[in-house]
């Protein structure tokens, strides 16, 4: 996985638009990412101008930082969206076509637990 992996990007954006204040190593744990790849996916964001990384004035520690969506940060974040959600639809309609086919096949399909006479069944799943 990689800074340029659209999903990371859409995660990331996302977990920094909505929880600023968390460190990265809160965030990492999050997404499931090591600390140097959540590091290394972030600063890339950073040098794009998508992220924008301040101190707190009152802080004297590394955990005072706080993660900004720059308005590209915000612009990316809605064009990563909009993506993710037409391959999402996507893979749904794919998934439904594939769901027809399975309850064509399994009514005609023989059940080979009835009797040979009574061999045919019809799937119902709710």
């Amino acid at each position: 996985m990689n800074a340029e992996n659209p999903e990371i990007r859409y995660r990331l954006l996302k977990l920094l638009a909505g929880n600023p204040n968390l460190t990265q190593r809160q965030m990492a744990e999050e997404m499931g990412l090591s600390l140097g790849k959540f590091n290394y996916c972030l600063k890339e964001l950073v040098k794009k101008g998508a992220v924008k990384i301040e101190r707190f004035t009152s802080s004297d520690n590394k955990a005072g930082y706080m993660y900004i969506l720059t308005p590209h940060g915000i612009e990316e974040k809605a064009r990563i969206t909009v993506r993710f959600l037409k391959r999402k639809i996507l893979e749904y309609e794919e998934l439904q076509r594939e769901i027809q086919e399975l309850r064509r096949e399994a009514e005609l399909e023989p059940c080979s637990t009835q009797p040979p006479a009574d061999n045919w069944r019809r799937l119902t799943v709710d």
